[in-house]
């Protein structure tokens, strides 16, 4: 501001420097509206507000986490629904397998009638093994248990899988996928003899009349039938395939489980992604409202800082009324 005195003097304006600094300063400051206004952004750069900048960074790394861990969880349950689709197959033919030896050890039936029987229910067996190895996510099969380290074969057991359902370490969901080929579901402690001996004309014969054999690496077991099984090997075997069939829906019931905390996770990870972004925005995002309005006022100032400096140009001429 000019002191008194300051506007007899002509070779320095100092009204115009004080009327150029006050405009340059309404113009950036025009500039800096202008620019969250283009952008949709209060905070453009570091400078404009280094701990908003900082929480906003922050937030948005957050926000990045957990949107990722929300694709997780639906990766997750396609897995889980793949595993379960297959079970659902699985436990068909079990049922059907209980018909077939229901049916079989019904002394109505003949020998040849069993052994016809004893056929569909090893293909049956074989439809099973098949199921486990099509049942396939990424590079896991995921119904014949754990993998060799070369993965190549099989091993006994179930399948760990272990889902990152949030931005932290600690956010994990863990589970087991069972494994339900042949040689899990009727022989998990080793070859399992399911019926009596046969016997021929009275005589015993060796070997057993139905055999299931465990699942080692490389193989998932197989179920075997002698030709003459009797009716009551058949009901021996209906009691080893209702203990698959329980199995099954142990199978089933841990998958549901974690199918369920997957969807309540899902639900949660939606209202923090929701809730830090609202956070996020209230820092980072521009107030139209309040910057159109910082827009008219700047505008205005704008004009009446042209006026005053074309005011103050001109100041120095009332000089010449000295020495006219």
């Amino acid at each position: 501001m000019p002191s008194f005195g300051d506007l007899n003097r002509v070779n320095t304006n100092i009204q115009s420097l004080d009327s150029q600094f006050s405009l340059n300063r309404i113009n950036s400051d025009i500039a800096e509206n202008q620019l969250k206004m283009s952008t949709g952004k209060r905070i453009n750069r570091a400078e404009d507000d280094s701990a908003g900048y900082s929480i906003a960074t922050k937030l948005r790394s957050r926000v990045g986490g957990l949107n990722q861990a929300m694709q997780n969880v639906g990766d997750a349950k396609s897995v889980l629904d793949i595993a379960e689709a297959s079970y659902s197959t699985v436990m068909d033919s079990l049922v059907e397998m209980k018909s077939l030896a229901t049916q079989a050890a019904n002394d109505s039936l003949g020998d040849t009638e069993r052994d016809f029987i004893g056929d569909q229910i090893e293909a049956l067996g074989k439809d099973i093994n098949e199921v486990s190895n099509q049942t396939v996510y990424q590079d896991y099969e995921l119904l014949n248990g754990s993998q060799n380290s070369n993965g190549t074969g099989t091993n006994s057991g179930s399948l760990s899988l272990e889902f990152q359902v949030g931005e932290r370490k600690s956010d994990t969901i863990s589970t087991d996928v069972n494994a339900v080929n042949v040689g899990e579901l009727f022989a998990s402690g080793g070859d399992q003899d399911l019926g009596a001996t046969t016997t021929n004309g009275g005589a015993q014969a060796g070997g057993t009349a139905i055999q299931a054999s465990q699942a080692t690496a490389g193989s998932q077991g197989a179920l075997t039938f002698d030709d003459g099984a009797s009716s009551s090997d058949y009901r021996e075997f209906i009691s080893a395939v209702d203990s698959a069939i329980n199995t099954m829906s142990e199978n089933v019931n841990s998958i549901g489980i974690t199918q369920s905390s997957l969807s309540v996770r899902e639900e949660t990870l939606s209202q923090s992604i929701s809730a830090n972004e609202s956070a996020k925005s209230r820092i980072m995002d521009t107030d139209f409202a309040k910057a159109q309005s910082e827009s008219v006022r700047l505008q205005i100032l704008q004009q009446t800082a042209t006026s005053a400096l074309a005011q103050a140009n001109n100041g120095p001429q009332s000089v010449l009324g000295f020495i006219g």
